[in-house]
């Protein structure tokens, strides 16, 4: 009786697992064992179209980091080093004078410019709520590029098509303005 009860809740069970805690220790390991790190990075279109052990590779040299409430990541005018990606929490970008320009939220990445440029940042980052980020160093782009350069070719290429797609938007945003004037 007590095993048709079980089989009876597994086919009901609507998010389609076992939810038993024997099975679920005995398939935990069957799961893909894919880390909080690996999920945040398959999400962001830097990375998008890595293998799995490209994107374990990362993770491995990623970076994590809390930041307090009105902690900044980094400020205005200082030298940008790598991109940021939000775990949880929310950033807010803003200018030099306090003008928000953005407030990104969980899964939103920022600062990838510094990825490919040694131009001092143009904005300040500043956490809006305790938050979780992981962070990307250009020293660990120019190292994959080093050693793997057709892993690093992809990273760039993407980055490449990020920023094309910024400048269109950032082009559209003017011609509008224009046509309004």
């Amino acid at each position: 009786m007590e095993i048709e009860i079980f089989f009876i809740n597994l086919y009901n069970n609507k998010r389609g697992h076992m939810s038993h805690p024997i099975w679920s220790n005995i398939f935990r390991n069957l799961k893909r064992n894919e880390s909080e790190t690996e999920i945040a990075l398959k999400q962001v279109p830097v990375f998008e179209n890595l293998t799995r052990s490209e994107l374990k590779e990362i993770s491995k040299i990623v970076h994590k980091r809390e930041f307090l409430k009105d902690e900044y990541v980094f400020k205005f005018n200082t030298p940008g080093l790598g991109m940021y990606i939000i775990i949880n929490g929310e950033i807010v970008v803003e200018g030099d004078n306090g003008t928000e320009f953005a407030r990104l939220k969980e899964g939103d990445f920022f600062g990838e410019t510094a990825l490919i440029s040694e131009d001092k940042r143009s904005a300040n980052a500043k956490a809006f709520m305790d938050t979780r980020i992981i962070a990307f160093f250009r020293s660990d782009l120019l190292e994959i590029i080093r050693r793997n350069p057709s892993f690093g070719t992809k990273i760039l290429f993407n980055l490449s098509n990020i920023m094309a797609k910024r400048l269109r938007k950032s082009n559209s945003l003017l011609q509008d303005k224009e046509t309004n004037l």
